[in-house]
């Protein structure tokens, strides 16, 4: 509210319903579709302007950024519990692609709008309390569970039971409800290179109409035809799996379709009495989805008949201990438990989860504590060691180094001691 527009819903998602008495403000993103209605007249400029320059950069630099930036727009939203009338600004931290693209602020309790509150002197109310001690206000959020307060009929009650009775009352109400979000987002599952699983989906080709599909060959030079992306078809299970076609050059060009669209015999082809052509997909799987799942493959490497057999599965699954790196958290280890899940879900094993244990093996430094690197001329290599003073010498020496997960210095003096 604020100027003369008629009032609008916002929507926003939060796992603290406990904390909603503590709103004091609300945040959209700057691509949020609301922004331009609730921008007030006077306001329109500079929010104009901060909108532009905003969405301008990408949203891992707008995340990562450690100075927020913001600009109120005039507009007030209205408490749904309260009836207090709340100011509506826009900030660089809150992403357009990721939830609502609203944020109900609740600075007491959450640190990034505690730190957006303290740069524009915005109000902070305190409605959690710890329930055993104090928490020193100054020093920050409090972003713990603890006991309500300050939230008139919900005083007193612990987070768990808080968040249950805020999220009945606001359903009674017709204002909210309880609500199930996930963090993935939509996957771009594919990518232009050679290198990776073909996509086994195809398309029809279309000629001009009137134009008999029998009489063209669209992998001919200037033989005119569209593929129809709308209309998908699987590969029949029968005819997998599909394999990748053998190329003298699969370098990427300038081609959007990837290097795949240049190997015409293998994209365009003709069923067994059908006239009219297909287009193979020509963009590739990505992140490994032909290796991911390599452990299953280790339990029954002889199966000639499926990558792995119910009877390998209920042997030797789980993997018991998965001795992996941290530096592959958001790599290989979530890929391998996404396609896991695949094969779960999909009653190829019995398992839901792939491993039962993860170990991080902490990192072997260079001599001078920085992590080895060719430009930094620190990398030891271990056919030099092994030369100089034998395999068992290097394997020992790394066991006594330290606790397996530590980060440490490699020391090729001490391996001689």
């Amino acid at each position: 509210t604020g100027h003369t527009h008629p009032l609008q819903k916002v929507s926003v998602f939060t796992t603290r319903a406990d904390t909603l008495m503590g709103v004091t403000y609300v945040t959209l993103a700057p691509e949020h579709p609301l922004v331009s209605s609730v921008t007030s007249p006077d306001q329109k400029e500079s929010v104009d302007k901060y909108v532009k320059t905003t969405s301008s950069r990408s949203d891992l630099d707008r995340t990562s950024a450690k100075e927020k930036t913001g600009i109120f727009t005039g507009g007030y939203a209205i408490h749904p519990l309260t009836g207090d009338s709340v100011p509506i600004w826009i900030g660089d931290y809150v992403l357009g692609s990721y939830g609502t693209g609203a944020v109900m602020a609740v600075p007491a309790h959450d640190e990034r709008d505690y730190e957006f509150a303290q740069k524009f002197g915005l109000d902070i109310k305190w409605v959690v309390d710890p329930v055993k001690g104090e928490h020193d206000r100054d020093a920050g959020a409090y972003t713990a569970p603890g006991v309500s307060v300050n939230s008139g009929e919900f005083d007193g009650l612990k987070t768990a039971k808080a968040i249950k009775n805020v999220t009945y009352k606001l359903n009674e109400m017709n204002k909210g409800g309880a609500v199930t979000t996930y963090k993935l987002r939509d996957w771009v599952f594919s990518r232009q290179r050679y290198w990776g699983e073909p996509i086994p989906i195809y398309f029809p080709v279309l000629f001009p109409e009137g134009v008999d599909p029998a009489t063209q060959d669209p992998k001919m030079e200037g033989c005119e035809h569209t593929i129809d992306y709308d209309t998908p078809f699987a590969v029949e299970e029968s005819e997998l799996p599909l394999k990748l076609p053998e190329m003298d050059d699969f370098k990427p060009g300038d081609d959007p379709a990837g290097c795949l669209a240049r190997a015409k015999d293998w994209r365009y082809f003709q069923k067994e009495n059908d006239p009219k052509w297909y287009a193979r997909e020509t963009n590739t799987m990505p992140q490994w989805a032909g290796s991911c799942w390599y452990y299953f493959r280790f339990t029954d490497p002889k199966n000639a008949e499926a990558a792995f057999g119910a009877t390998a599965d209920e042997a030797w699954m789980p993997v018991d201990l998965y001795v992996g790196g941290a530096e592959h958290a958001v790599l290989h280890l979530l890929y391998a438990r996404f396609w896991h899940r695949v094969l779960f879900d999909l009653g190829y094993t019995k398992h839901k989860e792939p491993f039962k244990k993860l170990v991080h093996q902490g990192m072997i430094l260079g001599t001078d504590g920085e992590k080895m690197s060719k430009s930094r001329g620190n990398v030891v290599n271990p056919d030099d060691i092994v030369n100089a003073q034998g395999a068992d010498a290097l394997r020992l020496y790394e066991m006594f180094m330290g606790p397996l997960e530590a980060v440490k210095p490699w020391q090729t003096s001490q391996v001689s001691g």
